[in-house]
């Protein structure tokens, strides 16, 4: 008996395979989607040049209580490198070090004294590094190699300043030369044009140095602090996109 019941089981399944085939999905139509490997962003060097003119609130003697306001801008060149990264949402971020020189930032004493009296004008070299962030507005669209895009963003960061004093010949005895650290920060803002692999763009740059002065001199009539300097720079730069 028992034989003519798995008889009758196989022969029901058989009859019925058809309606469970059909009720079954069809695997073969599901679509699996690809892996997105693309993070979105990229990685990049930078490198960069501008000529600019320099500015201070006060040029003073803080330990003989004299002041001065400049009389004439000093004038110079930036050049500079960095690495960065673009999130491909037109935030990016970058370090950049900056060899800034400006000559010429002039004040006049005049006490009638041929020994003091005249122009004295600095020489600022600083080495300059800032953390920036950034964010591109595309013109022509949005990613690598969309053409012209526009740009605002701002920085902060260290300068290691090394200044020396242009003294009247009449002086008696020249400003000792001196450096020192300071904090500073930068504004930005500027037009590109995007290629892909290498973005161009030109801008200005607003840096503020917060002091300059001659340490580690400890003579009072001497050692002088040029206060709130400003330098303003037209500044081109190239970016190269490695990822």
């Amino acid at each position: 008996m028992t034989y003519r019941f798995a008889i009758a089981a196989v022969g029901a399944l058989l009859l019925a395979s058809p309606g469970i085939a059909a009720d079954m999905p069809d695997y073969h139509d599901v679509t699996v989607p690809d892996v997105d490997y693309n993070i979105g962003g990229s990685f990049y060097l930078r490198g960069s040049a501008g000529l600019n003119w320099h500015w201070a609130k006060t040029v003073t003697h803080p330990w003989i209580s004299e002041s001065y306001e400049p009389v004439e801008f000093g004038y110079g060149y930036s050049v500079g490198a960095g690495f960065g990264y673009e999130t491909g949402t037109g935030l990016r971020f970058d370090a950049t070090i900056d060899q800034v020189e400006t000559r010429g930032l002039k004040i006049t004493k005049d006490f009638n004294n041929p020994a003091v009296d005249g122009d004295y004008t600095l020489m600022l070299r600083s080495t300059l590094a800032l953390a920036n962030v950034y964010y591109d507005f595309g013109l022509s669209g949005h990613g690598p190699g969309n053409g012209s895009f526009a740009y605002v963003g701002a920085g902060a960061g260290v300068a290691w300043n090394h200044a020396e004093v242009n003294s009247p010949t009449t002086a008696t005895v020249p400003v000792p030369t001196g450096g020192n650290v300071s904090v500073a920060a930068a504004v930005m803002a500027g037009i590109g044009y995007d290629m892909g692999s290498w973005v161009a763009d030109i801008g200005y740059r607003g840096i503020y140095v917060d002091k300059v002065a001659n340490e580690p001199t400890t003579d009072a009539d001497e050692y002088y602090e040029v206060n709130n300097s400003f330098i303003s720079e037209v500044r081109g730069t190239v970016r190269y996109r490695f990822n």
